[in-house]
């Protein structure tokens, strides 16, 4: 509880941070970073043997026995895709503020796929699983947000939003990533398994993913802009920006593991207990993210939308 506990508020000084860097417009392509030697030093990588320091705790093996990709057939990513490609395209000719997530979210499995299929993962087959319950996770919730039934209240933040046209695209962004992550994924971790049958730890594994999802911030962001919301991309808090992005995932990404420890390991008598501490935390961090990134007026960003939606 004190290691969970101490990481959350680290995450939270860094959100802060990154929430109230400078804003300011995009550089002209011409233009000379004087800073931009840093970039290729300071690099989020850097915090990686930190992240390792954080050995996983005892767990035993528990096998999966859901119905979604029991097989753990590279076909399951697959179909995944398929569906968020179905679910993105009405939502980007809509022009609808869940447009952000759908498109970033999609991005992310296309990678973990090429990361799949190129042999990044030690177990490609747990991973494959991990990937295809948490997308069916966050279809369930927007298909029960859509049919006016509760979702988690991290969820209820994040969509009401989106829904009321009240954030930022980055806001946006923030927003349903955290609901995701942050209430979403220590449930499909301890659902899918934490340990091999071997008795290892998939820890390294969920850790390795690190890396990859660096490689696709300037991408996705700069398709977020192109696409969905011209200033999406304007915040510039010089060359050390990714690396506080990249530790607030990796933070975000050692919280949840930790929580999905403690709802396998947690006395059924407590486990209620854990449930709401995940509860209370994701919502916490989106109404941190909502006062950052709140948008008065979405009139700009939806005519934009109108014409360069793709």
């Amino acid at each position: 509880m004190p290691l969970r506990r101490s990481l959350k508020a680290g995450i939270v000084g860094l959100a802060v941070v990154l929430a109230t860097g400078s804003v300011a417009a995009p550089a002209r392509a011409d233009a000379v970073d004087p800073l931009a030697p840093l970039d290729a030093l300071i690099q989020p990588a850097i915090l990686d043997p930190v992240v390792a320091l954080f050995a996983p705790f005892p767990t035993p093996y528990k096998p999966y026995t859901g119905a979604i990709c029991q097989s753990g057939s590279p076909q399951c990513i697959v179909d995944v895709i398929a569906e968020m490609k179905a679910r993105l395209a009405p939502l980007a000719a809509s022009c609808s503020h869940d447009a952000i997530f759908s498109l970033a979210y999609l991005r992310v499995t296309e990678n973990v796929k090429a990361a799949a299929d190129n042999g990044y993962f030690a177990d490609r087959a747990w991973l494959t699983r991990i990937d295809a319950v948490f997308a069916h996770k966050y279809f369930d919730t927007m298909d029960a947000w859509n049919a006016g039934k509760p979702v988690a209240p991290a969820w209820q933040l994040a969509l009401q939003a989106t829904r009321d046209r009240t954030m930022t695209g980055l806001g946006d962004f923030l927003m349903s990533m955290n609901a995701h992550i942050n209430n979403d994924f220590p449930y499909v971790l301890a659902q899918v398994g934490l340990t091999a049958a071997d008795g290892t730890s998939h820890k390294p594994d969920h850790n390795a993913y690190n890396d990859r999802l660096d490689s696709l911030y300037h991408p996705v962001f700069d398709e977020e802009t192109a696409r969905f919301d011209p200033t999406f991309n304007e915040i510039n808090i010089g060359p050390v920006d990714e690396v506080l992005v990249g530790a607030i995932m990796r933070g975000w990404r050692e919280v949840v593991w930790r929580n999905a420890e403690a709802l396998v390991n947690a006395p059924p008598l407590l486990r209620p207990l854990v449930e709401q501490e995940i509860s209370d935390y994701a919502a916490g961090q989106g109404a941190m993210i909502r006062q950052f990134f709140s948008s008065s007026d979405p009139t700009a960003r939806d005519s934009y939308c109108a014409l360069h939606h793709g």
